[in-house]
């Protein structure tokens, strides 16, 4: 594979860089080559090192232009003279790197290579603040694949394309320059070393000494304000390099104990004792609703109609509150990674993703475990991919025995932007429930009201239009398609909770929005002005007592299983119940325990993890094949719980298929009559052929 893949991509180097020739020729003799201004160290060296600070002053410029355009269109050049302090830092970063070309001799190559770089990132940021309200990291590489399994979400079939075509021109322009760039002579490579030398050195003192008085910060808090505090190479930079929990500075096996026995009710007793005893205590839904808020908490804006009836009403009458999250925008895995786990995803590197790093591959303490020690069935369920954001993966590492993703669900409606609809999660989550004898502990996560958010008018006949305070047009159209889905989900919502109550199970569920939407809003038009803050309703049909109170997305779990009667199980739920939330030591108390179970000795389990990974299946109905028949050309499945996504395979391939029903395949491609009995059913990918699960005709899935 790797020998092909290398053939492959030096067929396309060797026909660019032939393509380049041509073209260089032609060029040439139409324009003759001019000697070169700069190329001798002893004559030019300081202009050309001069030429580089001003690159470095236009390109960074150019950064915060970009990063700063939907807030304000000369929000650079403020900057520049607002911040000046951070501004000349910033642009000595870049600076330096610019330098490293002294040593080359085709230095003008060198230079643009690195220009282009810090031009991508600046771009990227951009584009990527046009869509949502958090700026880009490296941690965003991590999730390039799903980002690149959305872009036809984001941006039409034109935009692509001419991206691409865009991309192809400059590679064929830049094999040019790097093949007709001239040499530079007499290379004073002391002068270099120097040069870049005393740039990095000058770059780590200015690091230190703004650090020291407060002109930069270490701690981002929230990454947006950072950003725009510190700016964007800063930032980036910060954030590349910074990754998980670090080590706190008393961490130790006394530490950790001392923690314990101080703010837990169990002490170092910390295992969970499967009990089996999950009759005793209701079933526990978490409903996760994407971008989920409330029109009436936006300033900027007027409905009318109340887009939520459902859950205002519901605010009445139960508990209820402000709920913050690690989240504004954008981040869904990080706020429901808080609520699983009882840990702040703050506490992580700014911008990083548990879900995309270390719940990869390790087991963690969660709400799903607690509720398993007493005999709880633990599914999740998502009406979108299940490898978006590693859910597969993570899921079975968070004590999940099952994860229905949109590949396992039959009867699905899309929005006018094609994200799911809710509504096909009521019968999911009302047969999961069902289907067990027992309690239930379901993490349900939504996807209806994902953005991008149309700016023209897409429903002729809306439930409740809007009305911008601005008269702005555009946000008039945005906010209108946003809360008419919000509309849909707070039906939906509604209509579970029937569902539920006509079931008649003692039933908990705690039902929130993961973060505002994409919607490029300003703290000023929003709820109290804290972007970081949705709402959340903790429904029961058990008489819970109203209890209201602003919550952080990491102690709502230690609320709920206090309120039904399971407190202080868990270390971190037991941590957040008994220690004093008041007190200056409660948040590095509970990162030392977090550090501790994710990338320490595990003093806290006596120096062992004691969770075993669930072997979690995929979809909690069982997808069976009863046979195959030959009907004239033609092979047909013939089964059990078969979905849109269904697909036959053959030896890991993916074959043509479509789907008849959910008890029938077509296969619409020939296959040897001796690979008929090796034919299995695969539930693939939404957005490619990736195969998430397959059964043979001896298997159950």
């Amino acid at each position: 594979m790797k020998k092909k893949l290398k053939g492959f991509f030096g067929r396309i180097f060797g026909a660019v860089k032939k393509l380049a020739l041509k073209i260089h020729d032609k060029y040439r003799a139409k324009f003759p080559k001019k000697p070169p201004k700069y190329f001798d160290d002893q004559i030019h060296y300081r202009s050309y090192v001069f030429k580089l600070m001003l690159c470095a002053f236009f390109m960074y410029l150019f950064i915060e232009e970009f990063a700063r355009i939907t807030t304000n269109p000369v929000g650079g050049i403020l900057f520049l003279f607002q911040h000046p302090l951070v501004f000349f830092y910033n642009w000595m970063i870049i600076f330096t790197t610019l330098t490293l070309c002294l040593l080359f001799r085709k230095r003008g190559f060198f230079l643009l290579i690195i220009m282009v770089f810090w031009g991508l990132l600046g771009i990227t940021n951009g584009v990527i603040l046009l869509k949502r309200m958090t700026p880009f990291t490296l941690y965003d590489m991590q999730n390039a694949a799903d980002g690149l399994s959305l872009a036809s979400t984001y941006y039409s079939k034109i935009q692509i394309t001419l991206t691409i075509a865009a991309v192809v021109i400059a590679l064929i322009l830049l094999v040019i320059y790097a093949i007709t760039c001239p040499k530079w002579e007499k290379v004073n490579y002391k002068k270099a070393i120097i040069t870049i030398g005393g740039s990095i050195v000058i770059t780590i003192a200015l690091t230190f000494t703004f650090i020291k008085t407060g002109t930069l910060g270490t701690f981002f808090g929230n990454l947006n304000y950072a950003y725009n505090d510190y700016g964007f190479v800063y930032g980036f930079t910060t954030t590349s390099v910074k990754h998980g929990i670090s080590r706190p500075r008393d961490y130790s096996q006394e530490t950790v104990e001392s923690i314990l026995k101080q703010d837990t009710k169990n002490g170092t007793d910390t295992n969970l004792t499967q009990k089996d005893d999950d009759m005793n205590y209701p079933n526990v839904i978490v409903l996760q609703m994407e971008s989920f808020t409330r029109a009436q908490d936006y300033h900027n804006i007027s409905v009318d109609k109340d887009p939520t009836p459902v859950f205002n009403e519901l605010m009445k009458n139960y508990s209820t509150g402000w709920f913050e999250v690690p989240a504004c925008g954008a981040g869904t895995a990080n706020t429901e990674f808080e609520v699983l786990t009882g840990i702040s995803a703050r506490f992580f590197a700014p911008g990083e993703y548990p879900y995309k790093g270390k719940l990869r591959k390790q087991t963690l303490e969660s709400m799903a475990y607690v509720l398993k020690s007493h005999g709880y069935t633990t599914a999740a369920m998502h009406d979108h991919r299940g490898l978006f954001y590693n859910r597969n993966e993570v899921y079975p590492n968070l004590g999940f025995d099952s994860f229905t993703s949109v590949e396992y669900m039959n009867n699905i409606t899309k929005t006018p932007t094609g994200w799911a609809k809710d509504e096909v999660l009521t019968n999911q989550i009302m047969d999961e429930m069902a289907s067990t004898k027992g309690r239930d502990f379901l993490h349900v996560v939504s996807v209806e009201g994902h953005g991008a958010y149309p700016t023209e008018q897409v429903f002729k006949d809306p439930y409740t239009t809007v009305t911008a305070k601005d008269g702005n047009e555009e946000t008039k159209w945005k906010y209108e398609y946003y809360v008419n889905e919000c509309h849909e989900m707070d039906t939906f919502i509604g209509n579970l909770l029937s569902e539920i109550k006509a079931s008649g199970e003692p039933t908990v569920v705690l039902i929130y929005g993961d973060h505002i939407p994409a919607l490029d809003i300003k703290e000023k038009d929003y709820g109290t002005g804290d972007l970081y803050q949705t709402r959340y309703v903790l429904w029961d049909n058990i008489g819970l007592k109203k209890q209201d109170e602003n919550l952080n997305a990491f102690e709502i779990s230690s609320r709920i299983l206090q309120r039904i009667g399971l407190a202080h199980e868990g270390v971190t739920f037991d941590y957040e119940q008994t220690a004093n939330e008041n007190s200056q030591e409660y948040l590095q108390r509970l990162k030392t325990l977090s550090y501790d179970m994710l990338y320490g000795d595990n003093y806290t389990f006596g120096g062992k993890n004691p969770f075993q990974r669930s072997n979690m299946t995929l979809g909690f109905r069982k997808i069976k094949i009863d046979g195959i028949v030959k009907i004239g050309n033609k092979y047909y499945i013939t089964g059990e719980n078969f979905t849109e996504h269904s697909s036959v395979s053959l030896e890991g391939k993916v074959l043509k298929t479509t789907y008849l029903s959910p008890t029938m395949l077509a296969l619409n491609q020939k296959v040897d009559q001796q690979d008929v009995s090796k034919l299995e059913v695969s539930q693939v990918d939404s957005k490619d052929d990736t195969v998430l699960s397959s059964i043979n005709s001896l298997e159950e899935l």
